[in-house]
């Protein structure tokens, strides 16, 4: 089944011409649970790497001898994803709870040592074939693979995390690796995903509102004041009329007609957390392009008008979170590539 952005609650581009100057597409992934194989581009499954090519290792020294076991994970979201579904009394029964505080036990691995180089956790794949937003990569690359360490333990305050993406052309492999080496333990269960297949979307997206030329981020944020406060106008006569339907609310530049949330490829980054930062490379010092956007959920409270068409009557909804991923504070990780030459570093931002 595929997935379908809702049309937006109005035409934005109608309010501000401008902004058709700055239009541009970005892919949204729809990651759903199911169970992908090296062929597809997926969150989560089983990469297409071969199987006389070394893993990819985290080398920086650091603990990372207690955790949780992955399957631990696994099998404590599985439990609870049952119980919440069942239509008679949903939630934990009461010898589901003990089982989840014993899945929920970190665990210490003896013989782990700071130095041992530890097998990072394939995040992602994407083929270029399934997603119109993904460049090319060096020397005619066409799929991308995403890896990272589980723990936060990376950079110069040791909190930071560690990720490692690799550009392979896909005909190259004709061995695949059956059994890829895991670390026995995750120090974050965020950075362990969920097997699941991708629903790739191309929608149109405009540029945070901050990177706006002045002008024309001066009109949209007094049009964004002027509806805010008639939707208030609006709530109070209703109380006064002692209605109890709430007033809509207005949509909002920034959650509802320029950036959609989720994963995604390409298109613009958002800078709601921290003021907008130049992404230059640091090889060449050209301005990066947003390459990939990991995010903590598909949609939210402010979001919700995201919400794909063929899900919308689903309640409770379990696709708000599918790949389990979580980033920083439930945020988004934003990865920028180069331009110029993608195989220069990358560099990200989490917001």
């Amino acid at each position: 089944m595929s997935r379908t952005t809702p049309p937006r609650p109005l035409d934005v581009e109608a309010l501000f011409p401008e902004l058709a100057a700055h239009r541009g597409t970005t892919t949204r992934l729809h990651p759903r649970p199911g169970r992908p194989d090296a062929a597809m581009s997926s969150v989560g499954g089983p990469l297409l790497w071969p199987a006389d090519e070394p893993w990819p290792v985290c080398t920086d020294p650091h603990n990372h001898g207690r955790g949780n076991r992955p399957a631990d994970v696994h099998r404590r979201r599985e439990i609870l994803a049952t119980a919440w579904r069942r239509e008679q009394d949903p939630g934990p029964t009461d010898e589901e709870r003990l089982l989840l505080e014993e899945l929920e036990r970190r665990h210490r691995v003896e013989d782990a040592t700071v130095d041992d180089p530890l097998p990072l956790l394939g995040l992602a794949q994407f083929y270029r074939r399934d997603i119109p937003d993904l460049p090319a990569g060096p020397d005619d690359c066409d799929l991308l693979q995403v890896f990272w360490c589980p723990f936060d333990a990376h950079g110069p305050g040791k909190y930071g995390m560690l990720l490692d993406l690799r550009w392979r052309r896909s005909r190259d492999v004709t061995d695949v690796l059956a059994a890829p080496p895991q670390p026995r333990v995750v120090g974050l269960e965020g950075y362990l995903p969920e097997p699941c297949v991708l629903y790739p979307e191309q929608v149109t997206t405009y540029p945070f509102v901050g990177l706006l030329p002045e002008e024309l981020r001066d009109r949209i944020h007094a049009w964004e004041e002027a509806a805010e406060e008639a939707a208030e106008e609006a709530e109070d006569q209703k109380e006064d009329q002692k209605e109890d339907q709430d007033a809509p609310s207005p949509p909002f530049y920034q959650y509802d007609l320029s950036i959609p949330p989720g994963w995604r490829i390409g298109g613009y980054a958002s800078w709601h957390v921290t003021d907008p930062s130049p992404m230059d490379c640091g090889t060449c010092a050209a301005p990066m392009h947003l390459l990939l956007t990991i995010d903590s959920s598909e949609w939210d409270g402010g979001s919700g008008s995201w919400k794909p068409e063929e899900e919308r009557d689903l309640a409770p909804h379990p696709h708000a979170t599918p790949t389990e991923v979580t980033v920083g504070r439930w945020g988004e990780l934003n990865v920028f590539a180069c331009p110029a030459d993608p195989a220069h570093p990358h560099r990200w931002s989490i917001q």
